[in-house]
Order: C-alpha cells, then structure tokens, then sequence
C-alpha cells in the first residue's frame, strides 16, 4: 500500500456534500463584486474588515450577517455567479456531488421573485454537471423562525419547480422554533413528493430530533450532534440508519463545540450511526469540504479507513440512484486499497 499523507488522502477522495448553503457560500471578494454590480452598499470598508467581521459566539450572530450578506443578491445573474463559484472551488476538492439546501424566503421576503432565485441557482447546477462532472440535488429549506403560513406560501411557489427540486428542508434559528411547528407543511410537501429534512440537535435539544422523525418524517437529519444527550434516540437512529449530516468546523465556529479535539463525529462512528461530513455554510466557517476532513482528522487522529467509512456514508446516505451509490462505493473502495 502506498502511504501518501493523510492530507493528499483526504485531497483526492472523490466526496459527496449533503449539507451546504449556498447563501453560506457567498465569499467576501464576490459579494463586494455583486454589490458593486448592483449598487448596494455593504456595511464594511472592505473585503478584510468583513472577513474579520466572521468571529460568531453563537448561531444567531452567524444568521444576522449571513442575512445581511444575502441582501446584495437581486438578478437572476447574481444566483448563478453564487453557485458556479461553489461549484468551481468544491470541483479543485474532488466534490463529485452535491445536495445543496437554499432558503427561497431570504430573498422573496426582500421583493425578489422565486423564479429569479432558482433559476440563477439550477442553471449553476446544471451548468455544473455539464462541465465539471458534479451530479446534484436541491433542497428548499423553510426559515423557521418565520410562521408556517410564509412556510406554506413558499411550498406553493415551489411547486412548478417540483422537477428541479428533490427535497424540502429546515434551517435557521433553532431554539424556540421546533420542528413540531411545522408539521402540517411538511405534510403537505410529502403529499406533493418532495423527500424530507430537517436541521435538528445543533443548539436545540435532542427532542427535536425525536420530533423531525416522528412529525416530519424527515430521511435524514442536518446536525444532530445532540443526538448523544438521548441513548434511545441513538439506538432507533442506528436501527433505521438515518444519516446525520454533521459540520465540524461550523460547529466549531458557532460553539457547539469548544475545540474540533472535543467533536463527537468518532464517537457517533463508534456507535454505529451513519455520519457524514459537509461544510454547511464554508464562505463563513474557514473552511470547504477538504479543509472540514483535515480538520477532524488532524485533531481526533482518524485513520484512513475512518475516513473512507466517512466518505462512503455520504454516498450511502445521498439522494443517488443505488446503482450510483454503488458505483462510487466501489471507486472509493479501490481508492483505498491503492493509498
């Protein structure tokens, strides 16, 4: 076996994303760049003083520049240059597919059209599968701290894009929003046949993610780290395999956990839950796909094989065909015995 570092290990990996943002990509440089094309103002000098500006005590100071960042983006263009600067720099990574959650509410509550969004983000996507080989899925995701009825209103505009969109989601501010609160729409997107997520167990309490399964019916789980408060909850995650899609540097930068040497991600593997790794919102948290392997791997001493099993449970844990799946678990296989 050739004994390359565990840095070009992880380098080259063909790796799936299942948990990213595209708001969360929005790099300081493009987002000046778009701000100027648009005419409107940021609150920072320049690019460093916003970079600097990305030091977060918790997930809400997060949202509220992450909110305020979203607010360059207006045309049709602005989605598509947002996505294929995703697309160009998770290619240099050996992303091979994605599953990219976007909040249409961000921008239509701002007066953009939902058509103007998804049109500037699938034609990236589609773009992307041409020209650089990464396959993909989009997934809608509710604001939560929003009411259902805007819930619902966007379910309703999203409706003529059923072919584009494999899957509905949950995201922002987590605490005081639990999932119960939107049963009912979620309902209403299974009945439509869209798959189900939800971010559940970042800050809010294992719970939560009892209620995601049971109320949502969500197939897997964004997050849930706390799952561990909660053996019962473990035992049925792990009995059902439902994927938890776990952000290490996102948890690290929004203090859910204080140093990546306390992450949980060996300890969830260890007890036989199907983790994944993925970057969540990358432009914010200091970190892509690669950056978010290394991290875990230089700081809990992960072996090649936990890494490959990590890989792997990605794949196993996408939206891909299983004829897909197979294939690339078979690749990674062969990866693995060469490296």
């Amino acid at each position: 076996m050739n004994t390359i570092s565990i840095e070009k290990f992880i380098e080259d990996i063909p790796k799936a994303e299942l948990h990213l943002h595209i708001e969360g990509t929005f790099e300081p440089e493009l987002m000046f760049t778009i701000a100027k094309r648009n005419n409107k103002k940021i609150d920072y000098a320049s690019v460093e003083a916003l970079k600097r500006a990305y030091q977060f005590n918790n997930l809400q100071e997060f949202l509220d520049i992450y909110y305020a960042g979203a607010n360059v983006l207006i045309e049709e263009q602005d989605f598509y240059d947002l996505t294929w600067a995703y697309l160009t720099k998770v290619h240099e990574q050996n992303v091979v597919h994605v599953e990219i959650f976007f909040d249409p509410q961000t921008h239509t509550d701002r007066g953009i059209s939902f058509e103007t969004v998804i049109n500037g983000i699938y034609r990236a996507l589609d773009d992307g599968q041409q020209q650089l080989g990464i396959s993909f899925k989009l997934i809608m995701s509710f604001l939560r701290h929003l009411d259902e009825a805007s819930a619902f209103n966007t379910l309703e505009q999203a409706l003529p894009y059923k072919e584009w969109i494999s899957g509905v989601g949950l995201d922002s501010s987590e605490i005081g929003n639990p999932p119960s609160k939107f049963e009912r729409v979620f309902a209403k997107a299974l009945e439509e046949g869209f798959a189900t997520v939800a971010h559940a167990g970042e800050e809010g309490p294992s719970a939560y993610i009892w209620e995601a399964l049971k109320l949502l019916k969500v197939t897997r789980i964004d997050h849930g780290n706390r799952c561990l408060d909660d053996e019962e909850l473990v035992e049925q995650l792990v009995k059902l395999q439902i994927p938890l899609t776990v952000c290490p540097l996102s948890n690290l930068e929004l203090k859910v956990v204080p140093d990546l040497k306390n992450h949980p991600i060996a300890k969830m593997m260890n007890k036989g839950l199907l983790v994944t790794v993925n970057s969540d919102d990358p432009a914010y948290f200091g970190g892509y796909m690669n950056e978010n392997y290394l991290g875990i791997a230089q700081a809990l001493d992960l072996s090649k094989q936990q890494i490959i099993t990590l890989v792997k449970n990605s794949f196993k844990a996408s939206w891909l065909s299983d004829k897909e799946k197979n294939a690339m678990i078979a690749k990674l296989d062969t990866y693995f015995q060469h490296n």
